[in-house]
């Protein structure tokens, strides 16, 4: 196995062009396990360490915060919780110490599993990922249109993530998650709720309960045009929008739970998400 260590962007982009199957690699938290149980062994390897820029975030003049690919879970809950409180959470429930030390958004985006942590709130809060080919230039992808199926995002063979952008959070903002133990986990599903009081707007993200992370548009109209957004939470409301969220899915029976079990959970997170996010109104925004 070859091992490539570009120093600039430029040269990680020049490499991936002359070998697109080179699989990159930072936190290397999902690329590791599937070369240690040899699941997966490519080629090369496309180590992006070295780039710096990866490794920073930054607020556009537009308000928009631009997130480097490379930035580890351990930073975002630091340095942004309180501007993307959806990620964080999520963030937080990303395998141990050690994991969230490493491991990067880039990477989940990258391996477009649809039990991925990130990729509910990051659907949730309208994300865009930000990527980039030698020969092309640079295309910004809606989080709505990344996941293309199991494991497959809409990255181009010689394209790499270089960020994802998104707009720092105007209102409550959730994400629960259940696995089969409490802590260090894979999900059996996940939710993430994004209230936008100022534009009346709502968005969701529903992982691990689909061939690909998706949201439940349904649920957002709905729940757009009955919420009484002063905070006061109208319990047939959250059934309906429970219900609406579970019908989004489409899940399968495994190992860790069965595809009644995942609906069932969905309904029950997107309602008690939706309770603290109303909570959040009623508070004047102090997180419940």
């Amino acid at each position: 196995m070859e091992f490539l260590r570009p120093q600039t962007w430029a040269d990680a982009l020049a490499a991936k062009a002359e070998d697109v199957d080179a699989v990159p690699i930072q936190g290397g938290t999902d690329v590791m396990v599937e070369l240690n149980f040899d699941v997966h062994r490519p080629g090369a390897l496309l180590d992006l360490n070295p780039i710096e820029e990866l490794n920073t975030w930054h607020e556009l003049p537009d308000g928009t915060l631009r997130v480097g690919a490379g930035v580890p879970y351990v930073r975002i809950i630091a340095e942004l919780g309180d501007r993307l409180p959806g990620i964080a959470q999520a963030s937080r429930t990303v395998g141990s110490p050690q994991i969230r030390n490493r491991g990067t958004v880039g990477g989940n985006l990258g391996g477009a599993s649809p039990a991925g942590d990130l990729h509910a709130p990051l659907l949730a809060a309208g994300a865009v990922v930000e990527v980039e080919s030698a020969s092309r230039g640079t295309r910004m992808i809606p989080a709505a249109e990344f996941y293309v199926g199991v494991k497959r995002n809409s990255c181009e063979s010689d394209e790499l993530i270089r960020a994802f952008h998104v707009r720092p959070a105007a209102g409550p903002q959730y994400f629960s998650k259940i696995g089969t133990r409490n802590a260090m986990v894979i999900a059996v599903c996940s939710f993430s709720i994004a209230l936008f009081p100022g534009e009346r707007r709502v968005g969701t993200g529903l992982g691990s309960a689909a061939p690909t992370p998706r949201r439940a548009y349904a649920a957002e109209e709905f729940l757009a045009a009955e919420l009484d957004w002063s905070g006061v939470l109208d319990h047939r409301v959250a059934e309906r929008f429970g219900a609406l969220v579970s019908e989004a899915a489409s899940p399968i029976d495994d190992v860790r739970g069965t595809a009644n079990y995942r609906r069932h959970a969905l309904s029950v997170m997107a309602r008690r998400t939706l309770g603290w996010a109303c909570a959040d109104l009623d508070n004047k925004g102090k997180a419940a």
